[in-house]
Formats: structure tokens, sequence, C-alpha cells
């Protein structure tokens, strides 16, 4: 049977890549990829699920799923620019990707599917980081962190028990790794972003906060205080928590083996271990 060995959370901001490229493998972002990829490396996962936003780029709001579901041999990224990354084709896996459908639609939820997608920044950019030779299959988990109304933090936990479960009932063995993709507080070109400056953290008291919770395993806390009112205060990127919290869900109230906030950020980096 598949079975699950790791869960891993990262930021995805575009120019971090560039970033590095610029200051070097010894500056805190590089250090704390870094850290994650020790961690990724060290169980050898075969795919990874993961949990991620988009940023309109995949999906139009003709067409705007609330979870969607990629089940594909190959999909290309990025779909957007601003990471100076090259585009390429990443292996899927469209077996794991009806797997993880159908246990969803078994626990209650209307996910839709994609079989033909690409994606952008936000998945791209961990894995260059993390996975930089693209030789493990990704199945993306869409979730919408965006557009209002978001999922509640609960359905999205619930989301993630729904895919834990649908990989333990895979009859395929293999060695999955979980991953969220995303930031806590953060505003883009929005009112709460510093005056004249496109990019904020509205809320770094939050992003602590969270990273505590994630740190002691505090979940239900978590659950409680991620309501529509906190993650209107933290941005309007600051519903790509849900990602972090549907990731919670497959990991059975285990507690991380770090947890590094980032508050001027407003994410953190973070890695669960089953050994």
């Amino acid at each position: 049977m598949a079975e699950i060995v790791a869960a891993f959370g990262v930021p995805h901001t575009p120019m971090y890549p560039r970033l590095v490229e610029r200051e070097g493998p010894d500056c805190h972002v590089a250090r704390m990829y870094r850290a994650v990829r020790e961690h990724l490396e060290a169980v050898q996962p075969e795919m990874i699920v993961v949990f991620d936003s988009d940023h309109i780029n995949t999906f139009f709001f003709d067409n705007w799923p609330t979870f969607a579901i990629g089940a594909s041999a190959t999909f290309e990224a990025p779909n957007d620019e601003g990471t100076g990354l090259p585009r390429r084709t990443v292996a899927g896996h469209e077996e794991l990707g009806r797997q993880v459908y159908g246990g969803a639609v078994g626990a209650g939820f209307d996910p839709s599917l994609s079989a033909h997608f690409e994606v952008d920044h936000s998945v791209l950019v961990p894995l260059h980081f993390l996975t930089p030779e693209m030789n493990t299959a990704v199945v993306p988990v869409f979730i919408n962190g965006l557009a209002p109304p978001l999922p509640a933090a609960k359905r999205c936990f619930a989301l993630g028990e729904a895919v834990r479960s649908a990989i333990e009932r895979w009859p395929t063995n293999a060695r999955i790794a979980i991953l969220a993709s995303g930031s806590f507080s953060l505003d883009i070109g929005g009112p709460l972003a510093p005056h004249g400056v496109m990019t904020g953290v509205p809320d770094p008291e939050w992003v602590k906060r969270v990273a505590r919770h994630l740190a002691n395993a505090t979940i239900d806390e978590l659950l409680e205080e991620a309501n529509t009112e906190q993650l209107q205060r933290a941005g309007n990127i600051g519903g790509e928590i849900l990602n972090w919290i549907a990731l919670l869900g497959t990991l059975d109230k285990r507690k991380a083996a770090f947890v590094e906030p980032d508050a001027a950020g407003g994410h953190a980096y973070a890695a669960w271990r089953w050994d």
C-alpha cells in the first residue's frame, strides 16, 4: 500500500530564485530551502502531493474551482513571469491524481478534476529549490486561497484528511510526501500593503502565532483562529495558509521536526518526518 513518509511547508515567493542567484547559497532564503530539502532527500519520496493556490494563471473566474486536482502524466510550468526560471515539463502522476480525486469525492467533497493544465510559480519555485532535478512525480491539489469566498479552515483540514485516507488506500507500493506552498500574511497591490510599496506583510504577529501552532501541533486552536476575519487582516494573499492547513490534515497531529518562521516575509519553512 502507498504511504505518506513526510510533509513540508515552504513559501513560493516568485523572486526568490533570482534573489538566491544574486546573494548566493549562504543567504537566509537559500539556507531555509536547503534545510527543508535535506529532510526531503532523507526520506526519498517517489511522488509529491502539493497543496497550492493558483494566482489566476491556471484558472480564471469563468471557471474558478474551490478545490481542483491535477491528474496528468506531465504538465508545463511556469505559466506566469517573474521567477527567471525557464519553462519546462514537470512529471505528474495521473493514477495518483485520480486516486486522490476519487478519495475526495468519496469523503463528500466536489473537487474539479483537470487532466490538461499548467501551473505557475507557486508550484515551480518550491520544486526549483527542493527537487531541482524535477525527477519526482507531482500531483497538485489546488485550493482557492485568493478569491473570496474562501473555503473554511476546517473544510481544508478535512480535505487533507481525505487525501491521507485516499493515499493509504491506494494499492500501490509508493512513498509519498506532502508539500504545502504559500504564505500566512501578505498583501500584494492591495490596501494593506505599506503606502507606496507594492508588497507588504500586514500581520507579522499572525505569522508568529501560526508558527507556534505548527510547532506545538495545537491544530484545533489554529483552525478556530484561521477564520474569515483573520485571513482578511492577513492580506489578500493570506488565504494561502489554507494550503498549510490542508497539509495538517494529512499528519494525524504529528509534531514538526522543525518550524522556522519568517515574520518579515509573511511565511515559514517547516518539515515533518515519520522516522
